[in-house]
């Protein structure tokens, strides 16, 4: 299994479904997202951002102990 999914059991979803009369399977699978725009590629798990949101926050300087490179 890759390190970005988490299978895990969830009860309150299965009662949503039986609810609305479809089948659900035992596991469900849970992607980690960006917590701004939404994006599931290029997670940076330590910040929970994308790698483009990352980007711009360290451009701006809000990301604390991150500097742009130079060489």
């Amino acid at each position: 299994m890759a390190r970005k999914s988490i299978k895990i059991s969830c009860a309150r979803l299965q009662k949503e479904f039986e609810a609305k009369g479809k089948k659900m399977d035992k596991w469900v699978r849970v992607y980690h997202r960006c917590k701004l725009c939404g994006r599931s590629r290029g997670y940076l798990r330590f910040f929970q951002v994308c790698r483009i949101c990352f980007r711009e926050y360290a451009n701006k300087g809000e990301v604390m102990g991150v500097k742009k490179s130079s060489w």
